[in-house]
Formats: structure tokens, sequence, C-alpha cells
């Protein structure tokens, strides 16, 4: 089906009739068409207002007079960066740190005592967060490691974080969170691997420290695009990403992470995703799998 066959024509222009910026339906089915090409993100008719909002600013700072004229210059060559800042725009970055708490329990009650036994014996440790947002999901994985491992650094031990929208990736990479994000992290994980810095209209602001940073690499990655990884993770985080995309399309990722992970590989995945039983994957607790075939709980 395509998104010609799921709108009704003139809804979204009668929705946004006499705005700041004409929005037709016509536009709507472009910026929709391309968010489902390059990102794999299905946008419904009842996501116009949620386009134009999110838009709007851009149409403003490049001081373009309507969404058609936007369709026009992200559709061409000379719009390349500007659709990437448009797939940036309408993506949801939603996260804190230790999100889904029950995840991190279970990483650390049942995946990682072998994992860093071995690691201790010369092993190797991959943990990828597909789709980390501002960095909070994998740095509380590294926190969970640094809680039974102080001296995880010296290890062969890391955690790749990966995320489509570059500005987003680039708040992870500094690792600076104002005190209300780092509420959920304990008094004793904020002294003993957070630094702090200076206060920012009255609240403390913590970055994070060299430890803790040593853990994890971030990397660019479109999961609609070739994946350039070639090595085997243990454990994989891909939570809330997936929700608007596609059946097939979330099949085809699920598949992947089943290619990279090894014969034992954990996934863990977003509380209203769900993963079809008839995959590689089977289910052992809830929205946390495991690659079939493997041994153990």
């Amino acid at each position: 089906m395509t998104y010609s066959d799921k709108l009704t024509p003139g809804v979204v222009r009668d929705v946004f009739a006499g705005r700041e910026f004409p929005f037709t339906h016509r536009d709507f089915q472009q910026i929709a068409d391309m968010m489902n090409k390059d990102a794999g993100i299905a946008l419904a008719e009842a996501k116009a207002p949620l386009v134009y909002s999110r838009l709007v600013k851009r149409l403003r700072n490049l001081g373009i007079e309507s969404f058609k004229q936007y369709c026009e210059l992200v559709q061409g060559e000379r719009g390349i960066e500007e659709r990437q800042q448009m797939v940036a725009s309408l993506t949801t970055n939603v996260t804190r740190f230790f999100r889904e708490p029950h995840h991190f329990e279970h990483l650390k009650a049942h995946v990682l005592p072998d994992l860093l036994n071995e690691a201790r014996r010369g092993a190797r440790l991959r943990i990828w967060s597909a789709g980390c947002s501002t960095g909070e999901e994998p740095y509380s994985i590294a926190l969970t490691i640094l809680s039974m491992m102080r001296d995880a650094t010296r290890f062969d031990i890391k955690i790749l974080a990966t995320d489509i929208n570059k500005r987003v990736l680039a708040h992870a990479q500094q690792g600076t969170y104002g005190d209300a994000a780092l509420r959920p992290v304990s008094r004793e994980q904020r002294s003993d691997w957070f630094v702090r810095g200076a206060d920012t209209d009255g609240e403390k602001n913590w970055s994070v420290g060299n430890e803790l940073r040593a853990l994890v690499t971030f990397r660019e990655l479109n999961l609609m695009a070739d994946w350039p990884m070639k090595q085997a993770y243990q454990a994989v985080f891909c939570r809330n990403v997936v929700i608007y995309f596609e059946e097939h399309v979330r099949s085809r990722i699920w598949d992947g992470f089943a290619t990279l992970m090894t014969p034992a590989g954990w996934l863990y995945i977003g509380h209203s995703e769900r993963i079809s039983l008839a995959g590689p994957f089977e289910l052992k607790a809830y929205t946390t799998y495991r690659r079939k075939g493997s041994q153990g709980s």
C-alpha cells in the first residue's frame, strides 16, 4: 500500500489552512515517502501536525516560504544535508538513564557474570546500543559493567552506540547531563564515574568520567542502510527504535541483529515492540529475547 492509498486528498490542506506556511496533502505525502525510504518510518496521516510543527523551524531558518519549496530542496542534490536534518527533526529521541530497569537487572544478573569472567581471561565482550539517542542507554550499560568490574577498562570490553541523528550523537559524545537527568543514577555512581561541572541556571551539571567514556564508542548509523560491523555481539539493545517501522522492515532488522550476535546472544527491545517467535529469537523474559538454539535461561 502506498501513502497515496492511505491519505485522503485535501485533509492536510484543510487542517493547516491559514497557517504560516502552506502545507498540502502532496507535501505531507512526499515527506512521508522520504522518511519511509531513508529511515524506515511509516508516518500516518495523524502525524501531519507533528510534521508541520517540527519542520516549521527549518523553513524559517532557511528562509523558505512553503513546504512545497522545502520538499523540492530536500529531494535535490543540494539538499542532502537538509534531508538528514529533516530525518533528525522527525525522529523521536526520548531516553533516560536506566530506562526500563528490568533490562539492566537482567543484564547484571543473567548475562554479565559469565561474560565478565571470560573477559578477565582474555575474551572479547561487545554490546551494541542501536538507537542510542543522547547516550543515556549506552552509559547505563557501562555503569552496569563498572558496578561489577571496576577495572573493566583494562580488558577487551566495548559498547558500540549508534544513531541516525548527528545532533543527538554530538550530545552523547559530549557526555554532559543536568542533575535532573542523573536522578536514576546512584550517588555512589555519580561520585565514582562522573565529574561535577559548573552549574547552569542553578542546576548542577555532570560529565561522564574517563573510565565511563572509555567503554563507549559512538558512531553514526542508519539501520535502513548497510551495517559495516563484522564482529559478534553478546547483547544488543534496540529499544523503542523500530516502533514506527513497517513490519517487513522490523523483521529485516531483527534478522540482521541475529547474524551479528554470538550463538547465545541477548536482544532487549522496547515495551511496545514484539518479535515473531517464528524468527531467529525466542522470548526469555518480558521484552528480553535470546537467539534460538542457545542454552541457559
